[in-house]
């Protein structure tokens, strides 16, 4: 067992230095929070609710009531985890990947329970997601979670507080079913923030372009994709528990988890239509930058034309011949009102064109 634990240990080393850059380790590190562990024990008579609990004192709370939910917050401590993993009998690849927080969804099944990995959304600046390993075993459901505080999961602690709906009646695998729903409900108030982003937006490079569109639009991207890469891999993880049988999801919880596959196929809908959206916005800042640049070309163009044929009048009365030699050497140079009757003329004749070209309506900006 200790030879294969090692030999666990340097595969997730290896795995970790491959998928993992420098910056983000560093990062995951920094964040690493306290760790704490809640119990949740409940049945149809009643649920018993435990903060910070020891871990060594698990195996007493086990089995008490007919499901026991025990969530472990926060990967700080090291050596809690894994008296929590020897409580629960579970397996140490499996806790590997629960503390590694940098897992897609997926669905492993071991000798004594079943390991499931899924994404918590956020949104706050930008949109990520949040690793949430669930190990789901004979009577009871394990929970991992610690990379940023509070969860998605508040609405299941409620209905088992009040005894809402029908799960204190039912087993861990309702429990199962109840947290992957409410990870799924959490991505719809996610995606409806991200569509009033995208609408703002939009509703901004309808104008004039703005300076930071380009930023604002790859960013939108870069938030697409991370929604894509948590709900994608996901919907296959659903698809299997439904699909598939299993000796620790009963029939009646595939029942209900055709539901939040049904909503992960919507969310995958909606994050298609967004995303098709966003490259519609980079093609309309464009068409925008475009526009505004034919109109200042077309606005520089007028003037130059306006100028040409006053710098060709300038231009002639600007040549050196002597009237004295010549009476055809530019007479009107030795005219009294000379000077103001050329000035005269060629504001005439800029104002003309002015006027022709509003009347052609080349003056008015581009719609």
């Amino acid at each position: 067992m200790g030879a294969e634990r090692t030999r666990a240990k340097r595969r997730i080393s290896l795995r970790r230095r491959a998928d993992v850059t420098e910056p983000a380790a560093a990062e995951a590190k920094r964040e690493a929070r306290p760790t704490k562990v809640s119990v949740f024990a409940y049945g149809p008579d009643g649920v018993d609710e435990h903060v910070d609990v020891n871990p060594d004192d698990l195996p007493g709370l086990l089995g008490k009531r007919p499901v026991t939910w025990i969530d472990v917050d926060g990967f700080r401590d090291a050596d809690a985890i894994e008296r929590v993993a020897r409580a629960l009998d579970l397996h140490p690849l499996a806790v590997e990947d629960a503390t590694n927080t940098f897992q897609r969804p997926k669905f492993e099944d071991y000798p004594s329970h079943a390991f499931l990995v899924t994404r918590m959304a956020r949104c706050t600046e930008h949109v990520f997601s949040e690793q949430l390993g669930m190990f789901l075993g004979k009577g009871f459901i394990a929970t991992f979670q610690g990379e940023h505080p509070g969860d998605s999961l508040e609405p299941v602690r409620k209905r088992i507080r009040l005894d809402q709906g029908r799960i204190r009646s039912e087993g861990p695998d309702y429990l199962a079913y109840a947290i992957i729903d409410a990870v799924i409900d959490n991505y719809f108030p996610v995606i409806d923030q991200f569509g009033d982003l995208l609408e703002a937006l939009e509703d901004d490079l309808s104008g004039r372009p703005i300076k930071n569109a380009v930023e604002r639009i790859q960013h939108a991207k870069q938030d697409l994709l991370v929604l894509r890469r948590a709900v994608l891999p996901m919907r296959d993880v659903i698809n299997t528990l439904v699909r598939d049988e299993t000796r620790f999801v009963g029939k009646q919880a595939r029942l209900y988890l055709r539901d939040c596959y049904d909503h992960t196929v919507q969310l995958m809908d909606v994050i298609g239509s967004y995303r098709e959206m966003t490259g519609g916005l980079m093609e309309l800042y464009l068409a925008s930058v475009s526009n505004r640049m034919n109109e200042i070309m077309k606005f520089l163009t007028l003037v130059s034309t306006i100028f040409i044929p006053l710098t060709f009048i300038v231009g002639v009365y600007g040549m050196n011949f002597d009237p004295a030699r010549s009476p055809y050497n530019m007479p009107e140079i030795e005219w009294r009102y000379g000077y103001p009757t050329v000035m005269s003329a060629m504001a005439l004749l800029a104002l003309l064109l002015v006027l022709y070209f509003k009347r052609k309506g080349w003056l008015a900006p581009t719609k």
